[in-house]
């Protein structure tokens, strides 16, 4: 089996190309830019997977609010000219997405009938991605995942650990509901769907994928002091105490169970990679 990865140096393309090994191709913006239309027809004709993987993405939330168009580029066009190219080599095309493209308002875990309503650019741009992806390619699997954490690249993980070795206090946000989920579990999730589809498993559409327990942000820092032995005081703020340029949804707990009947992959349990991962980044 053939992969092709879009995305190098992301934390979920790190994992996968440590997971998957000789049987992937990931290319970065130096074989592929993806700002430019039309690059990524040309990578994947190129190369005649077997599997397309998109894994890059516009990621700064924030920032994305002053880059709409790059933001859209990254995260909408680029993934809809995937979609079409996989079709026309041949390939399976699998797409990350994210929760941000819910408002947050649930009252219960959201299901991928439900309907979105993104609250920021980047959840905007992610949700045309997904719609962009599913016109141009039916048979394509879209997963939607969230609070991407690992060893690799800028992560919440690692920036409390960096601040909790420098002070002996922080202020979180508490009032932020959402499963923190391993880049490496999304690595091993993507390689297994891919290897059942090539075999010609059934599965296509809208999937959630995301670690278990849900947590809030002041709760996941203490979890990560206290793995990390990190004396740190966590007191719990609002949303509306911590502003930024996009607003957040405040629930993005998301019901796992389709990707689960129609693959056999369950929820991760984020606490079990968290101190695999503390651990990696406590000897370095």
């Amino acid at each position: 089996m053939r992969i092709l990865l879009f995305g190098r140096n992301g934390q979920v393309a790190r994992c996968l190309q440590e997971e998957a090994g000789d049987g992937l191709v990931a290319l970065g913006r130096n074989a592929a830019d993806l700002m430019h239309e039309g690059a990524a027809q040309t990578a994947i004709a190129a190369h005649s997977p077997d599997v397309v993987i998109n894994a890059a993405a516009y990621t700064a939330v924030d920032k994305a609010e002053e880059e709409q168009d790059a933001a859209a580029q990254l995260n909408a066009n680029a993934p809809g000219e995937m979609a079409r190219a996989a079709i026309a080599a041949g390939a399976q095309f699998i797409h990350l997405s994210s929760d941000y493209v819910f408002d947050g308002l649930s009252e219960t875990p959201y299901a991928e009938t439900d309907i979105a309503n993104p609250l920021n650019v980047y959840g905007r741009t992610k949700r045309a991605g997904e719609q962009f992806v599913l016109s141009e390619n039916p048979q394509a699997i879209v997963i939607r995942t969230s609070w991407v954490f690992s060893e690799f690249g800028d992560n919440f993980v690692k920036t409390m650990m960096r601040l909790g070795a420098e002070r002996d206090s922080l202020r979180i946000v508490a009032d932020q509901i959402g499963g923190p989920t391993p880049a490496r579990d999304i690595a091993k999730t993507l390689l297994a769907i891919a290897a059942k589809k090539h075999r010609g498993a059934p599965g296509d559409g809208l999937y959630h994928y995301q670690g278990a327990p849900t947590v809030n942000w002041a709760d996941f820092a203490g979890k990560i002091f206290d793995y990390a032995e990190l004396s740190v005081t966590v007191t719990p703020v609002t949303t509306a105490q911590y502003p930024t340029l996009a607003a957040r949804p405040l629930n993005t707990h998301l019901n796992c169970g389709k990707i689960e009947r129609d693959f056999g992959v369950a929820m991760p349990d984020w606490r079990v990679r968290l101190r695999q991962i503390i651990d990696t980044l406590s000897r370095k």
